[in-house]
């Protein structure tokens, strides 16, 4: 499987976002469910991805207090995230739309 592209990593984050508010670790385990374990996140990757996420102000983050174990920092995703969220979903599906109609299509034979 190719490596993550940063653009790809910020929106996979972004789509979890979506569905609210989580933690990093959180955020890292959807990622890797929903790929069926075919993406593993690590904190050196995820970690700086969420702070660049943050100071483009794509997503919010707060830390939020635990009765027991350290505080936590959860990560929301804010309305020009959701904006730039959904610009991104439909170029990532015009590409991929492209693609299958490259390697995909019937078309692929060459001219006699």
């Amino acid at each position: 499987m190719r490596d993550l592209l940063k653009k790809d990593l910020h929106t996979l984050i972004l789509s979890v976002l979506m569905d609210g508010p989580i933690h990093g670790y959180g955020i890292s385990r959807k990622i890797e469910a929903r790929s069926n374990s075919m993406l593993k996140m690590r904190e050196g990757s995820l970690y700086p991805a969420l702070r660049t996420l943050e100071q483009e102000g794509l997503i919010g983050g707060t830390w939020e207090v635990q009765e027991s174990g350290p505080a936590r920092r959860v990560y929301e995703i804010t309305a020009q995230g959701r904006m730039e969220y959904s610009r991104r979903a439909a170029e990532w599906k015009e590409y991929v739309t492209m693609v299958d109609s490259l390697i995909g299509g019937t078309t692929n034979a060459l001219p006699a």
